[in-house]
C-alpha cells in the first residue's frame, strides 16, 4: 500500500478539486443573496414585515448550524465524500422551489435545503483539505478555502443580479442554480476521493484519544474557556454577514440605488473578504491567531456600521471593503485556532461544534435585527447594534484566549 503523505503540494490534484467544491458551494449560497431580500418585497409583498423577512435566514442558520455539528461527527465515522455527495443531492430541488414558489414559505423551504447543503458540503470541503495538509498549513488552508468560497459568494450575487435584470429574478436563480448545483454534484461523484485515511494518519502520529460528540460539544461550548471564546466570536461575526445578506440590499435600494448597484457593493465586501484571506490565513500561521481575531472583529464591526454614516457610492464601496478585510482577519483565523486545540481524531467533530455556533449566529443575528427593525424602523439602530456586538465579542477573545502552538 502506498504511504500517505501530507501537504498541499503532495496532494495538489485532490486539494484543487476540494477548492473547486467550496467554490461551487459559495456560488450556491451567493445566488440566494442580494436578489432574494428584494424579491421578498416585489414578488411576495413582504414590506415592513421584517420578522417575516428574516425568517429565511433564521431557518438557514438553524439548519446549517445543526448540519455542521452532525456532518463533522458523521464524517469522522462515515467519511467525507459520502456526506459531500448527499449534500449536493439535497440541493437539487432549490432552483425549482424558487421558480414555482406560490408564497414566501416556498422560499423558506428552499433556504432550509440550502442550509443542509451548506452544512454538509462546505464542512466536508474544508475538512478534506485539512486532512490532506500538514498542521503548519492550517491557516493557509482556511485562507484558501474561504477565498474560493466567498469570492464565489460575491460573484454569484453580482451575476444573479445582472441575470435578474435580463430575464427576471426567478428565472435567473433557476438557471444559475441548475448549472452550479449540477456541477458540484458531478465533480463530487466522478473525481473527489475520500480523505479520511489522511486524517487517521494525523491521528496515528499524535496518538490522541477519541471523544464522543456530546463530550466534544460540552468541552467546546461550556468547559474550555478558550474554545468558548472562539465559538462565541464565530457566532457574533455571523451577525455581520446576516446584516449584509438581509439589510444592506434593502438599505441601498432605499437610498435610490438599483439592485445591480447594490449587488456591486456587496460583491466588493465578499470578494475583498475572500481575496484577503489569501494573506490573513497564512499570516496567522506566522504571527499567531489572537491579534488578527481581535483587531479583525473591531474593524469588521466598524466597517459594517459605517454604511449608515455615509451616503455616497465611493464611501459605500470603502465601507464594504473595510468590512471584508475585517472578516478576512477573523474568519480563517478562528477556524485555524479551533483546529490548533482539536486532537486529530476528533478534529471534524470539534470543527463541527465551532461551525455549529458560528452559523447559529445567522439565526440569532437575523432575529435580533428583524426584531429591532420591526419595532424601531431605523437602519441606524440595527447597524449600531451589530457594530457594538462585534467590539464586545473581540474584547472577550482578548481576555480569554491564550496563544499557543499545535496540539
Amino acid at each position: 500500500m502506498t504511504e500517505l503523505r501530507h501537504g498541499i503540494r503532495e496532494n495538489l490534484p485532490q486539494f484543487t478539486l476540494q477548492l473547486l467544491q467550496v467554490f461551487f458551494v459559495g456560488l450556491t449560497i451567493g445566488m440566494m443573496r442580494t436578489v432574494v431580500p428584494v424579491l421578498a418585497e416585489k414578488s411576495f409583498g413582504i414590506k415592513d414585515q421584517f420578522l417575516l423577512l428574516v425568517s429565511f435566514v433564521v431557518v438557514f442558520g438553524l439548519v446549517k448550524a445543526v448540519m455542521n455539528l452532525w456532518a463533522g461527527h458523521l464524517s469522522d465515522r462515515l467519511g467525507r465524500r459520502g456526506v459531500l455527495i448527499v449534500g449536493w443531492l439535497v440541493a437539487l430541488p432549490i432552483p425549482w422551489l424558487i421558480l414555482y414558489a406560490q408564497d414566501w414559505s416556498w422560499v423558506v423551504a428552499a433556504t432550509l435545503l440550502l442550509g443542509l447543503n451548506q452544512g454538509m458540503c462546505w464542512s466536508m470541503a474544508l475538512n478534506s483539505k485539512l486532512d490532506l495538509a500538514r498542521p503548519e498549513q492550517r491557516g493557509l488552508v482556511n485562507g484558501l478555502n474561504e477565498f474560493f468560497g466567498y469570492a464565489a459568494v460575491g460573484m454569484a450575487g453580482w451575476i444573479t443580479a445582472w441575470l435578474a435584470d435580463q430575464m427576471g429574478a426567478r428565472e435567473a436563480l433557476y438557471w444559475f442554480g441548475q448549472v452550479v448545483i449540477g456541477g458540484g454534484l458531478v465533480v463530487s461523484v466522478l473525481w473527489v476521493m475520500e480523505t479520511r485515511p489522511w486524517a487517521m494518519a494525523h491521528a496515528g502520529s499524535s496518538g490522541s484519544a477519541s471523544m464522543g460528540l456530546v463530550e466534544a460539544f460540552k468541552k467546546a461550548s461550556l468547559h474550555d474557556r478558550e474554545l468558548v471564546a472562539l465559538n462565541q466570536a464565530g457566532l457574533v461575526e455571523k451577525f455581520v454577514d446576516a446584516l449584509v445578506w438581509l439589510f444592506w440590499p434593502l438599505f441601498f435600494v432605499s437610498k435610490g440605488l438599483t439592485l445591480l448597484q447594490a449587488s456591486q457593493i456587496i460583491a466588493v465586501y465578499a470578494v475583498v473578504w475572500g481575496a484577503s484571506q489569501l494573506i490573513t490565513g497564512p499570516l496567522s500561521d506566522k504571527v499567531g491567531r489572537k491579534r488578527l481575531i481581535v483587531w479583525g472583529m473591531l474593524l469588521c464591526g466598524l466597517g459594517a456600521w459605517s454604511v449608515v454614516w455615509w451616503d455616497t457610492l465611493p464611501l459605500w464601496y470603502l465601507a464594504a471593503a473595510l468590512t471584508g478585510v475585517g472578516m478576512a482577519m477573523v474568519y480563517p483565523t478562528l477556524g485555524a485556532a479551533v483546529a490548533d486545540k482539536s486532537p486529530p481524531s476528533v478534529r471534524g467533530a470539534m470543527l463541527g461544534v465551532y461551525r455549529f455556533w458560528r452559523d447559529f449566529g445567522y439565526a440569532v443575528g437575523a432575529l435580533i435585527m428583524g426584531g429591532l427593525m420591526q419595532f424601531v424602523q431605523a437602519y441606524e439602530v440595527v447597524f449600531a447594534a451589530i457594530g457594538i456586538s462585534m467590539v464586545i465579542s473581540g474584547l472577550w477573545v482578548q481576555w480569554a484566549y491564550q496563544e499557543r502552538g499545535d496540539v
